[in-house]
């Protein structure tokens, strides 16, 4: 066949992988801007660190199961290094990427086996963002993922400040968050723990999914939301963006639904309290 005659093939043998291309990016995103950090097969697009620096270890701990990332499954004895100080499994899979004003959503729900220095602090993971040094533990901003069974209280939604400081609004008389429209005022800075509000909202050892929700825009504002209940609020972050993290800590835990909408400028904050 001729070179001439050749041509209106191959333009459209073009046009179709080129248009296969731009479907597969669209299905990639959902309607509502959503694109999924975890595609439920493997762990493309993140990479594992745990405290012992064992990359076979490491992907034990974050075991692919069912289209979630298993911690610590059925490979793992019902309970792993407790009391020895060693915790060789904690540790983190982090975004290649980094992140600056995002929403973030994901779902995750506790297992039955427990770990390392669980007796301290229960079940306990979480969700890192703004992280700027990945060492174990990390430098940045946590959404604790924790339930302390003993007290049956919720922590899922507490912040954790890792060598970064912002504004955090309480009751004058209170460790919790209060928001300023219930009449929280600012509070002195520090690092560390800063409690989320208390709600009922939360599944704990009921083999139930709960939703959560990262609401950053930069250093301007950082909001937590659980069960689509706004549970802690910080604004003035001393750190603008990193990337993203998900522990392995205490307890058996799964995570699913691991997606983000970035945003080119800062929303309002309002946008998001006034819903």
């Amino acid at each position: 066949m001729k070179l001439k005659n050749l041509l209106p093939i191959l333009f459209a043998l073009i046009l179709v992988i080129s248009g296969s291309i731009y479907c597969e990016a669209q299905s990639a995103k959902s309607k509502d801007g959503f694109v999924s950090l975890f595609n439920g097969k493997n762990l493309d697009g993140w990479y594992l660190k745990i405290k012992s620096n064992d990359a076979e270890l490491a992907k034990k701990v974050y075991a692919i199961e069912d289209g979630m990332v298993h911690v610590f499954n059925d490979d793992f004895p019902d309970t792993i290094t407790l009391k020895t100080g060693e915790n060789a499994t904690h540790g983190l899979f982090y975004t290649n990427k980094k992140y600056s004003k995002f929403i973030l959503r994901f779902e995750y729900k506790w297992g039955s086996k427990i770990a390392n220095n669980f007796h301290q602090y229960q079940y306990d993971a979480g969700c890192y963002y703004h992280v700027f040094d990945d060492k174990i533990w990390p430098m940045g901003i946590e959404y604790q993922v924790r339930y302390n069974h003993i007290a049956k209280k919720n922590h899922t939604g507490d912040f954790w400040a890792a060598g970064v400081t912002f504004q955090w609004y309480a009751g004058e008389d209170s460790l919790t968050f209060l928001a300023p429209k219930d009449g929280g005022v600012p509070q002195p800075i520090k690092t560390d723990e800063h409690l989320a509000k208390v709600t009922t909202n939360f599944n704990a050892l009921n083999n139930q999914w709960n939703q959560c929700e990262v609401i950053v825009m930069g250093n301007e504002y950082a909001i937590h939301k659980l069960n689509d209940e706004i549970v802690n609020m910080a604004t003035d972050l001393s750190v603008s963006e990193g990337i993203i993290g998900f522990q392995s800590e205490t307890a058996e835990i799964f995570y699913r639904n691991i997606q983000i909408k970035e945003f080119d400028k800062n929303i309002p904050i309002e946008e998001f309290l006034n819903k």
